[in-house]
């Protein structure tokens, strides 16, 4: 199932990004990609999403910690 970590600052999805792909590297660097929230027109309100696939329960234990260190959260995708 695809996992959406979700950060205001694309600082923060860059190095979460960077961390997973070396704790998880089978999975590769996951992708950073930008969202912008329905209706809003500034793009300063976009949030950053990093893309992942493929790990387990235990595994996304291991990432709610971390995001959680970035002020982020996980939504399944």
């Amino acid at each position: 199932m695809t996992q959406l970590l979700v950060f205001v600052e694309r600082d923060d999805a860059e190095e979460v990004a960077e961390t997973l792909g070396e704790w998880f590297p089978e999975l590769g660097v996951p992708r950073v990609v930008r969202e912008t929230l329905a209706g809003e027109d500034d793009a300063e309100d976009a949030q950053w999403l990093v893309v992942l696939e493929g790990l387990d329960d235990e595994a996304l234990g291991k990432v709610d910690e971390l995001v959680g260190r970035y002020d982020g959260w996980r939504e399944a995708g």
